[in-house]
């Protein structure tokens, strides 16, 4: 339990340990006796190894329940593949492919609203209600061409029967079978004006049978599931038939909106991996290129690059800024670490390697990079275990123990 609260102490002062470290670097006279030490090793062992000796001064022992309690993760070293990539700016847009712009249709007073600014609404939920004088004249229209059609229908089948039987004249039956032909089609043409206005064949067939239905309400409907951005209607409000009354958005995907300077084009292409990362407490998203614009912008000299992103919990809102890191390039690489493996010791980078007495921090050489991993070009070997993550931890120790509080062990 001791252990564990001096590794806790070690990791919330290391600042202070340092600048004490520098002090006592400084102030004590006994640093100057480290010549005489190595001289007297030197003359009294034979086959005295220096190297192996500072590497045993530099341990540091963690059993496994340690590890766990600090979160320190071990990885195996060995080859990989870097991804070359390129940052560049962007922005979280709405989906234009699930946005809709709801007008009436017709024109009208409002008469209820039902839906505010930020509702969610459902397929076909009704969001508000018009009282529309031109609707009444659609629908007694459209109910004064099916009696028309109604009466030339019987007036063609009885001078049909009577041309058959050579009582009347066949002119008469041909008249009756143009108005019955002129019926239908305006029947027909008020039918396609109510189904422009969304009304549905089983709603006209109900409105010929209830005759005394009010005509004038027109109900104003949602297109699809989805949240109320935008509402530019009011209770007793007149409006036009092409007014934008609502915005309806589906915001359960969003685009993400990526500008690419010209330099950029001819390494992005549609599939190619991102990773979109937006700041603050937001963890980074990965997607993939669906569209790559075949323009450059006058203004902004970029082209246009485009992801689609899911937003189940919405936190991905429109007019956020991010930055898309773009997958360009894939390089083979002999040896590879984690970036989160490595710190920096008296002004060396080094990875903690795992050997039998514990773990010792091993100057490392890097080279190429990506977001996660670098390529190690000397400083460590295929097949070594090393720490992955968590390795703060046992600098911190190691710097408790440089200072004068044993070994780190």
């Amino acid at each position: 339990m001791k252990r564990k609260i001096a590794i806790w102490i070690s990791l919330l002062c290391l600042a202070s340990l340092l600048a004490l470290g520098c002090q006592r670097d400084e102030t004590n006279p006994s640093s100057s006796s480290a010549p005489d030490h190595v001289e007297k090793d030197q003359g009294g062992h034979a086959g005295h190894d220096p190297q192996a000796e500072q590497d045993r001064e530099r341990v540091v022992k963690m059993d496994q329940h340690e590890l766990d309690e600090f979160n320190v993760e071990l990885s195996t070293a060995g080859p990989g593949v870097i991804e070359i990539s390129i940052d560049l700016p962007g922005q979280v847009a709405l989906n234009a492919d699930r946005l809709a712009h709801v007008v009436p249709r017709v024109p009208g007073v409002v008469r209820k609203v039902y839906k505010r600014l930020g509702d969610k609404v459902k397929t076909g939920e009704v969001m508000a209600v018009l009282e529309s004088r031109e609707l009444a004249d659609m629908k007694a229209a459209y109910l004064a061409s099916v009696e028309r059609v109604s009466l030339a229908k019987a007036t063609y089948e009885r001078e049909k029967k009577l041309w058959e039987k050579k009582v009347s004249a066949e002119h008469e039956f041909l008249e009756a079978k143009k108005s019955l032909a002129e019926t239908g089609i305006e029947k027909r043409s008020a039918e396609q004006k109510l189904h422009a206005l969304g009304f549905s064949d089983p709603y006209l067939k109900e409105l010929t049978k209830h005759s005394d239905t009010t005509y004038t309400g027109y109900a104003i409907v949602a297109p699809f599931a989805g949240t109320v951005i935008q509402k530019h209607i009011t209770l007793g409000e007149a409006v036009k038939e092409d007014s934008d009354v609502f915005v309806v958005a589906d915001l359960n995907t969003v685009w993400v909106d990526i500008s690419v300077y010209p330099k950029d084009l001819r390494k992005v292409r549609e599939g190619q991996n991102v990773l979109i990362t937006m700041g603050g407490d937001i963890s980074p998203l990965n997607g993939k290129i669906s569209y790559v614009g075949p323009l450059i912008g006058e203004a902004t000299r970029t082209s246009l690059v485009r992801v689609v992103l899911p937003n189940p919990d919405r936190t991905l809102r429109p007019g956020m800024f991010i930055t898309a890191k773009i997958a360009v390039d894939r390089i083979k690489a002999q040896l590879l670490a984690l970036k989160t493996s490595l710190q920096t010791v008296d002004g060396q980078t080094v990875v903690f390697v795992k050997t039998e007495e514990g773990f010792v921090p091993h100057p490392v050489r890097l080279g190429r990079e990506d977001a996660l991993q670098t390529e190690v070009l000397d400083g460590l070997k295929p097949g070594q275990v090393y720490v992955s993550r968590g390795s703060f931890t046992l600098k911190a120790q190691l710097l408790k123990g440089a200072f004068g509080d044993g070994h780190g062990h």
